[in-house]
């Protein structure tokens, strides 16, 4: 992905910079150098990042700074200020209620994704509680209709559109009546697009707007077109009144940087990054996190959000009881297994967590793991429950290998390796044995149980480096044990 190579370009140029015995002028100017070289790389407006470089030169002088000051934290605090403020429209965007009926525009040129979009906007939704549906007014672009069917079909969301019906007003004020007599809470209305950004295209937009009477116009762009989205998205708010924007296509090239920042530029809160066809690959935009993922320092909210979609509230601290006696079964791999398939894509959790990013799992191996874990879970369906939760690897002989080989329809050397994992993952367990789960409402006792000793024995030698070695584990624990959310994992907190 175009954005990680993004942030590993400018999270490089910082480590690179905190690495030095001496931090001046010389090593803050080369740092800067190669912050603005990746800036300019994806396509970021040339005004832009010189009117950053000469905000962090003037925060940050070193001259003025006194001995005590740690220089290389107020080199960094500078640098995320100013590309938050970047990418920072300044203004919210319309936040939904739940419960009521809420019609949701969505606008943009022919090309740019919006039907993909609006089915990814819904499932996103619905997996938070709401009641999405999906019109189709897009009576130009042949096929459209068929498009938003199968993707609203695959993602069990109800649609409405018509084969005979070419006024697309009609339709879209037949769906949205529709569906508010279904009590659905969250109505998205997809419009034509067109080539060029012609006075017919607006003219529609317009008279769908008006009959409609939508509570948020959302415009989708393409990001490919870098700077130009500025003019792009300045013409369509002049027309309609645009209320966010979601740029697609973020994976696919190199100018996804230069996009967002001319977005920001219009005023127009970017709400939404799509970066994939999946469904999944699809990002909620928040100025803040995404800076702090772009340059390494993780997301922890956003983990712990992750983490609470998937694990059910009530199975939290039975997970932990369990990882506190260290006793470690196939069945407790295969749910961990369906809990990291959940999470989405393994990149973007990747790039959560403090001292990783997204470049650690290129594009493809990310779909080559996926496909793994899928292949070794295919293969405890053949297992008997017996199988499952025993924690003794000498129960595998060879007759039950080559039968559930049959079963699943796999070679013994796979399920073989598929053992050889969880023995893996079991030796990595068994060392949080002994580990003291604090009762409800003692959840700040966590950090000191769990400390950084403990944990540095339990991490790979490769991901405790990555991380910064104890130094940057410690500062990660800290993060964790003064999180909110973090207590909230556990069952614990308010």
């Amino acid at each position: 992905m175009v954005l990680a190579q993004l942030g590993g370009s400018i999270s490089r140029a910082i480590q690179q910079m905190s690495n030095a015995t001496v931090i001046d002028e010389k090593v803050l100017n080369e740092c800067l150098n190669e912050i603005t070289r990746a800036l300019l790389q994806a396509d970021v407006q040339f005004k832009l990042v010189r009117d950053m470089q000469a905000n962090i030169k003037k925060i940050v002088n070193l001259d003025d700074l006194a001995a005590g000051h740690n220089k290389r934290k107020i080199i960094q605090q500078a640098i995320f200020n100013e590309l938050c403020k970047m990418l920072d429209p300044g203004k919210p965007s319309f936040t939904l209620k739940k419960g009521k009926p809420s019609v949701v525009m969505f606008v943009g040129l022919q090309g740019s994704g919006k039907t993909t979009t609006c089915t990814k906007y819904a499932y996103y939704h619905q997996k938070k509680g709401w009641k999405p549906a999906l019109v189709c007014a897009d009576t130009f672009r042949a096929g459209a209709f068929d498009q938003l069917k199968q993707n609203a079909t695959k993602a069990k969301i109800p649609f409405y559109g018509s084969y005979m019906e070419s006024d697309p007003v009609k339709i879209a004020v037949e769906g949205v009546e529709r569906f508010k007599k279904e009590n659905c809470d969250l109505i998205i209305v997809d419009t034509s697009g067109r080539h060029k950004q012609e006075a017919a295209l607006f003219e529609e937009m317009r008279q769908v707007s008006e009959a409609t009477n939508p509570d948020l116009v959302i415009f989708v762009m393409d990001s490919s077109i870098g700077q130009a989205a500025f003019d792009q998205a300045q013409a369509f708010k002049q027309s309609v009144s645009v209320g966010a924007v979601i740029v697609t296509k973020m994976d696919g090239h190199a100018k996804g940087g230069g996009a967002l920042s001319a977005v920001a530029a219009t005023k127009s809160p970017v709400i939404f990054i799509g970066t994939g066809e999946h469904m999944d690959e699809f990002e909620v935009f928040d100025v803040k996190p995404f800076v702090s993922r772009l340059l390494g320092m993780g997301d922890w909210s956003g983990f712990m959000d992750k983490i609470h979609e998937v694990v059910p509230m009530d199975q939290q601290p039975e997970l932990l009881q369990k990882l506190s006696e260290g006793n470690f079964t196939l069945r407790i791999m295969y749910d961990q297994f369906q809990n990291i398939l959940k999470m989405g894509p393994i990149s973007q959790v990747f790039s959560m967590l403090p001292g990783f990013s997204a470049e650690l799992m290129p594009k493809g191996r990310e779909k080559e793991s996926q496909a793994k874990i899928k292949r070794y879970m295919t293969m405890m369906d053949s297992m008997t429950d017996e199988e499952l939760d025993s924690s003794n690897p000498k129960l595998m002989n060879e007759s039950r290998m080559m039968r559930i080989a049959r079963g699943s329809g796999r070679h013994v050397k796979e399920v073989n390796e598929m053992l050889e994992e969880y023995k893996r993952l079991a030796k990595v367990w068994s060392k949080m044995k002994g580990l003291k789960i604090p009762k409800k409402g003692q959840m700040s006792a966590l950090s000191s149980n769990m400390n950084a000793q403990h944990m540095s024995k339990v991490l790979p030698p490769q991901m405790l480096k990555q991380i910064g070695g104890m130094g940057g584990l410690q500062s990660l624990m800290k993060q964790m044990g003064s999180t909110k959310d973090m207590m909230g994992m556990f069952g614990g907190g308010e």
